[in-house]
Order: structure tokens, then C-alpha cells, then sequence
């Protein structure tokens, strides 16, 4: 029986990896960007003041934001150390070194993965919310 484990296709794995983590802190950072505009738009004075319980849905908003950004924070970290551990997977001799070092790369992928999408309806909510209660421009007169 051939052995199908080289130094080549692990390098490859690697490399996929690699390009996979970058994805995954790329959109972190995206998130970063989002959460900070989301933030601006929920504190600004933007939305009808007569809506009912306007406050508490901002409020709701807002709590729920930070959670998602302390997960976002936590999640970098991880990224950060699984990044580090990525070059030991060079010193692999043998397909079950790798092994151990792609189940820990699926279970942060799942939590990654889990989190983009947690905040991906946050923001939609908060959208479809908040453009039903803008205030409205006042028309230009044309006098």
C-alpha cells in the first residue's frame, strides 16, 4: 500500500488553511466596521420619537450588539492562537498529527460560522426596524 501522506499535499493543506483563516479575520474586521455604523445609527436622532417602545427595542439592539462583539473579540483571539498552532501542522509526521489539528480548525470554523450568522440577522432586524421608523426628510418648498 502506497502512503499518500507527503510533504507536498500537506504544505497545500496548509496553504488552504491559511487562506481560510485570513477569510475568516477578514470578515471579523468587516463586522467591526458594521458594528460601529450600527452603533452610530441607534444613538443618533434618526427615528420617529413617537414610536412605541422605541427605547426598549434600541436598547435590546445595543445589548445584543455587544454580546456579538465580545464573541467577535473572542473569536479573533482564537483565530490568533489557532494561526500560531497552524506551524506545528509543519512538523506533522503522519496524517493523525494533521487530523487533530483540522478537528480544532472545524470546531472554530462552526463557531465562526454560527457567530457571522447570529449577526447577519441582528442586522437585518435592526434595518428592517429601523427604516420603518426614520424620520422623513421635509420637502423642499420651490418658492
Amino acid at each position: 500500500m502506497k502512503n499518500t501522506y507527503s510533504s507536498q499535499t500537506q504544505n497545500k493543506k496548509i496553504e488552504e488553511l491559511h487562506y481560510e483563516l485570513q477569510d475568516w479575520k477578514s470578515n471579523l474586521h468587516f463586522i467591526k466596521d458594521e458594528i460601529k455604523f450600527i452603533n452610530q445609527l441607534l444613538n443618533s436622532y434618526v427615528f420617529q420619537p413617537n414610536t412605541p417602545n422605541l427605547f426598549e427595542r434600541l436598547q435590546d439592539y445595543q445589548h445584543r450588539l455587544k454580546k456579538i462583539k465580545k464573541s467577535k473579540t473572542e473569536l479573533q483571539k482564537a483565530i490568533a492562537q489557532h494561526e500560531n498552532n497552524l506551524g506545528g501542522m509543519i512538523e506533522c509526521t503522519d496524517e493523525y498529527c494533521d487530523l487533530q489539528y483540522y478537528k480544532k480548525h472545524d470546531t472554530l470554523k462552526t463557531k465562526i460560522v454560527d457567530s457571522i450568522i447570529r449577526f447577519k440577522d441582528l442586522k437585518s432586524e435592526i434595518f428592517n426596524y429601523a427604516g420603518g421608523i426614520l424620520k422623513k426628510r421635509k420637502p423642499v418648498s420651490d418658492n
